[in-house]
């Protein structure tokens, strides 16, 4: 019986389900539930997981949110309409962008298109200088002037993006504050308050997204609050933030960009915490998901951060950029759900585009017609054909071979070889982002143990680790359809502060140098108190930006000084050539460097979820754990394979490829040449064969 305040809510909405898992501090029960995602309403399908899993929200101390809300917001261009108010002479800089064109010999390359059109992008008068000074005051009435004008074209979001506010952005709150007594109803959005960095079209850009996902996000999160009170539940709610931790509501509802990789994070972090049980410290994050994939690489147990994250940039597309920290993944259309299709010029593809919730596959029966990878794997006999989520989600093979028909016809080829045939093409594309992550960034995958999770990453894990030669592939005990969710109690709170501030790193600047890390530490510690945790202790984690001086890129660094003087400065430098090394294969120990960012994070650390060792397990034997076997059909070949039940697989115990392993939530095919066992924790590791 779960008891009263001791419950840690998690719930993450993918695209096509919506997860949670419910853990109990006090006696280590784990409960999940699996529902459909309600894209019309995402507050539906929460909701409906409440309810169905049996708790009662009373009971709970803290609910956290996973989400895809934001991403998809943008992506399907169904924001907000929003005004720009900026600077006069930089109207055009949303048009201007940089000259980063992905692909010189693509001659159907077209610039991104402003969210924001030019008659709704409007100017006034005022400066500020790169140094911080005032160089021309802000001209109230002009401002007033072009507020009304935006009123007058019916606006719902405007955004405030001033050149240079980064150095001073005392313009910036005058014309928030104006702006704001003029105009309650409507929400604004200053650049200053997301990101301190230069740069001025990427923070303009950051400053017009946030404003443009802000009316949806605040209504929706709004909504979802309400309906949780209505049900008793008086704690506190957390969403998951794009660096990693975690922010109350009250922070996500007016700073959503932060959360635009909300989702695919929580499974990163729940995956570091599942290595540092195994006695791995790096590792790669496989999440496959119902419309995408993706890929987090991992190093000595620390996720990698950037503020330089784009929506929709690919090898042809520059891209929109987003200046808030994100921990770096990588992501491809390619799903459970994704859409296998014939191109123009006959080649067989998969993805992007996707069945979703609704109607969803054709094995779904629930009028999808086109066939998916889900469908592919059903056809091959990989897939149980009768039936997923332990029973609940009734499933018909004749409907995904009818399906898959329309592919086997074309090029006149049987069901199972045109299932066989989407299911390469799927598993590649998971390859290739494992390659983006690992090969062009200079690592071998060998050196990486790979966690996989999510509806259709152990699927694609085996496929992947023979590939590229990956010596190891774990499996999670916790059902891994509904990993990421449980991924968001593993998770701190988390705030980061960017600021920038060119300095020469030399010892004479050593007292400024301190004196903007203990400012942005002030700062976290402010907003911490404005999201009502003010009486929780603080760990801070200082970083940088470096670069030899006359260079455009730069490196970030771990600070690990509480406290900088002038004897700190030459060990800095030495952490500096280091990394430059690393990443870049030299250094130039003679030359100047200089601090271009700083980089401040705040954590609230809280109680993270456990696993527990099994202690009872109804088998002894893995021949016990064996539910059946099932005609199969890969790589050409027919054959029966075995059918596991992972909860029954003992500890110890080892099981030689191939085989079908099945968990209520997810179906891992141990290839030939592979053998798995199941460790203390019920998490599966799977390896080659000697």
């Amino acid at each position: 019986m779960l008891r009263s305040k001791v419950i840690r809510i998690g719930i993450d909405i993918g695209g096509a389900f919506t997860d949670l898992v419910a853990y109990n501090e006090e006696t280590g029960e784990l409960i999940w539930k699996k529902v459909e995602t309600t894209p019309w309403d995402p507050a539906e399908g929460v909701m409906e997981a409440v309810n169905k899993s049996k708790i009662d929200p009373k009971n709970a101390y803290s609910f956290i949110h996973g989400q895809t809300l934001v991403i998809n917001t943008i992506l399907t261009r169904t924001g907000s309409k929003v005004g720009l108010i900026t600077t006069k002479g930089f109207r055009d800089v949303l048009e201007l962008q940089r000259s980063n064109r992905r692909d010189m010999y693509n001659f159907h390359y077209r610039k991104p298109e402003p969210f924001v059109p030019r008659y709704l992008r409007r100017e006034v008068s005022e400066r500020i200088g790169s140094s911080g000074e005032e160089v021309v005051p802000l001209n109230m009435d002009e401002l007033d002037r072009q507020v009304d004008f935006l009123v007058k074209e019916g606006v719902e979001s405007i955004a405030i993006s001033f050149f240079n506010s980064y150095a001073n952005p005392s313009h910036e709150k005058l014309a928030a504050e104006r702006v704001r007594s003029k105009l309650p109803q409507i929400p604004v959005t200053t650049s200053y308050d997301i990101t301190m960095e230069w740069r001025e079209y990427e923070r303009t850009s950051t400053a017009v997204l946030n404003a443009y996902v802000k009316p949806k996000m605040k209504s929706y999160l709004s909504k979802l609050e309400s309906a949780l009170k209505t049900f008793g539940f008086t704690g506190t709610l957390f969403a998951m933030l794009s660096n990693g931790g975690m922010g109350t509501f009250r922070y996500i509802s007016d700073y959503p960009i932060t959360s635009v990789e909300s989702g695919p994070v929580a499974g990163v972090i729940g995956a570091i915490q599942i290595a540092r049980l195994t006695g791995e410290r790096n590792l790669i994050a496989l999440d496959g998901g119902s419309t995408t994939t993706k890929a987090s690489l991992v190093e000595n147990l620390n996720p990698r951060v950037t503020t330089e994250y784009y929506v929709e940039r690919d090898r042809w597309r520059s891209g929109y950029p987003i200046r808030v920290p994100v921990v770096e993944t990588v992501e491809v259309g390619s799903g459970g759900t994704s859409i296998a299709w014939v191109d123009d010029i006959g080649n067989l593809r998969v993805g992007p585009k996707a069945a979703g919730a609704f109607p969803g596959p054709a094995c779904y029966m629930k009028g999808g017609v086109e066939p998916t990878v889900t469908d592919a794997y059903v056809v091959a006999g990989i897939m149980n054909p009768d039936h997923l989520l332990a029973g609940e989600l009734k499933i018909s093979r004749n409907a995904a071979i009818e399906a898959i028909r329309k592919i086997a016809s074309y090029y006149d080829v049987s069901p199972e070889e045109a299932a066989w045939g989407i299911i390469r093409i799927a598993n590649e594309n998971a390859s290739g982002i494992i390659r983006i992550i690992s090969v062009q960034r200079g690592y071998d995958p060998r050196d990486f143990a790979l966690v996989a999770y999510g509806g259709s990453g152990p699927l694609f894990a085996p496929f992947i680790a023979k590939e590229l030669e990956i010596r190891k592939i774990i499996i999670p005990a916790v059902p891994p359809g509904v990993f990421s969710a449980w991924g968001l109690l593993a998770t701190d709170i988390r705030h980061d502060v960017v600021r920038t501030d060119v300095l020469p790193l030399v010892e004479e600047k050593a007292e400024k140098i301190e004196e903007n890390f203990s400012d942005m530490e002030s700062t976290l510690v402010r907003l911490f108190e404005e999201e009502g945790l003010g009486n929780r202790e603080i760990v801070f984690m200082r970083q940088a930006d470096l670069r030899y001086y006359g260079q455009e890129h730069t490196v970030k660094i771990a600070i690990p000084f509480k406290r900088i003087g002038p004897g700190e400065i030459s060990k800095i430098k030495e952490l500096f050539h280091e990394s430059h090394k690393r990443e870049y294969e030299f250094s130039l120990p003679e030359n100047p460097v200089e601090i271009v960012n700083f980089h401040v994070t705040g954590f609230v650390l809280v109680k993270k979820v456990q696993l527990s060792e099994v202690k009872e397990i109804k088998t002894s034997s893995v021949e016990e754990a064996v539910i059946g076997e099932r005609k199969t059909f890969i790589d050409g070949v027919s054959e029966m394979l075995p059918v596991y039940y992972k909860p029954l697989i003992p500890p110890g115990k080892e099981i030689e490829g191939p085989a079908i392993v099945e968990d209520p939530t997810s179906t891992l095919l141990v290839l030939k040449g592979m053998k798995l066992s199941s460790d203390k924790y019920g998490n599966l590791i799977v390896g080659w064969s000697k």
